[in-house]
């Protein structure tokens, strides 16, 4: 049976949100903390941080599957794309490889972290069964107890195709997200990949279900792109076609002005950071703390493992501390976190994950800091980043259950999914 509340305590720190903490104990009770003592499990957590479960903004589940691959490396876009089409070709993607992709991009996650992972799925073969796909993923994720945002995207798609296949994606999972571990949306790759007619099809499939919209811009390959073929920058471009709206996250944003700034903050649109995936891309770094001090919520993402090769968003969460002074004033260690965690998640619309305040879902993460390489460490939270690049979180909660404990996957074998995977691709 499946516990329904949980009492977290003897916490060093307890991470509320970026600006509040408290010590001792937390209470978990139907899925959401309580204010109130429970009687159920309880777990001693003396010497760990416990923070909210972090929320992976972007992140395209399929390409976990396709990690540093020879020729996607230190090259263009124009030929890492062509490299990447190569590889889903050959392995033909299905609901077979959907699922062992997602599962090992949602484990993945769960082991360092991440509670809830938005997928920008944006790879569907001419005649696929994508109700198969979309409902293969889902069903990885739900076997592993993570929450998951599944957008169904489009790069190059026939906009009638891609919008008859959102709708019968919705239509099929929709009766699923009553308890929101599963979240659907929509959204074009970019302006340099999909037409005015594929965004305003989405558009339309989002307001008829409401559901939000995320798209990709202003990566440097797409601005020239977006300047030889309309014209205009594609800020320009999306506002034209009714995307600077209420509703829109956009991922990336590396090439941007101070008056798009302004702009994007006066269109009320969220952000989806992703340097993991910018840097090695070549695309620049966001300049993360001018949108911010604009007055934009802005999220934190991996992006796939066709340019990041990696899942641990507290990883890119560091990344993103370190290179900000490069494009801009610091930001701080703890900002960096709350991106992480509601920044992303209300990126999504969804203002209950992300924190740990009375009333929201029971997502949480245990760090331990009582080891060497927390050693000398006088601000234990800001160590979460600061020291140990590669850290994971020894306990890990969703919804109340208990999905990492000890380092280990509770739902599933960590060695079997690695082998139903590698099974699944060529050889």
């Amino acid at each position: 049976m499946l516990l329904t509340m949980l009492t977290i305590t003897g916490a060093l720190r307890i991470v509320i949100d970026e600006t509040t903490e408290a010590t001792g104990t937390l209470h978990v009770e139907a899925g959401a903390i309580v204010d109130h003592a429970v009687h159920g499990e309880t777990i001693d957590v003396s010497g760990c941080v416990v923070t909210p479960g972090l929320v992976n903004a972007h992140h395209h589940l399929l390409q976990s599957a396709f990690r540093t691959l020879p020729g996607t490396r230190g090259v263009i876009m124009s030929e890492w794309l062509p490299t990447m089409a190569a590889a889903y070709a050959r392995a033909g993607v299905d609901a077979e490889l959907a699922s062992a992709a997602a599962a090992v991009g949602v484990a993945e996650g769960l082991l360092s972290g991440v509670t809830t992972v938005a997928d920008h799925h944006l790879t569907w073969p001419a005649g696929a069964d994508t109700v198969s796909i979309a409902t293969a993923t889902a069903d990885a994720a739900a076997a592993l107890g993570g929450r998951l945002v599944f957008v169904r995207g489009s790069a190059r798609d026939d906009p009638q195709v891609a919008a008859a296949s959102a709708e019968e994606i919705i239509e099929a999972l929709l009766p699923r997200t009553t308890d929101g571990m599963l979240q659907l949306a929509v959204g074009p790759a970019g302006v340099h990949s999909d037409s005015r007619e594929t965004f305003e099809l989405m558009a339309e499939v989002a307001a008829k279900f409401g559901l939000r919209r995320r798209t990709q811009a202003n990566e440097q390959v797409d601005v020239a792109i977006a300047l030889e073929r309309y014209g205009m920058r594609p800020l320009d471009v999306l506002d034209e076609w009714g995307w600077l709206v209420p509703g829109v996250t956009i991922a990336h944003l590396c090439d941007v002005t101070d008056g798009e700034i302004a702009r994007l903050a006066a269109s009320g649109i969220t952000a989806t950071h992703a340097p993991g995936c910018d840097l090695p891309m070549g695309w620049g770094i966001a300049p993360v703390a001018a949108l911010r001090a604009a007055g934009i919520t802005v999220g934190l993402g991996t992006s796939g493992g066709g340019s990041n090769d990696a899942g641990h968003l507290l990883a890119d969460a560091r990344l993103a501390m370190q290179v900000a002074p490069l494009v801009g004033p610091p930001i701080a260690a703890r900002e960096v976190l709350g991106m992480a965690m509601a920044g992303s998640a209300l990126g999504l619309g969804r203002p209950e994950l992300g924190n740990l305040r009375v009333g929201s879902a029971g997502d949480l993460c245990v760090w331990d800091v009582s080891g060497v390489a927390d050693a000398g460490v006088s601000d234990p939270v800001a160590g979460l980043l600061w020291a140990s690049p590669g850290r994971r979180p020894r306990h890990v909660v969703v919804a109340g259950q208990v999905v990492v404990r000890d380092y280990q996957l509770v739902n599933a074998d960590e060695r079997a999914l690695v082998e139903t995977l590698t099974r699944r691709l060529p050889a």
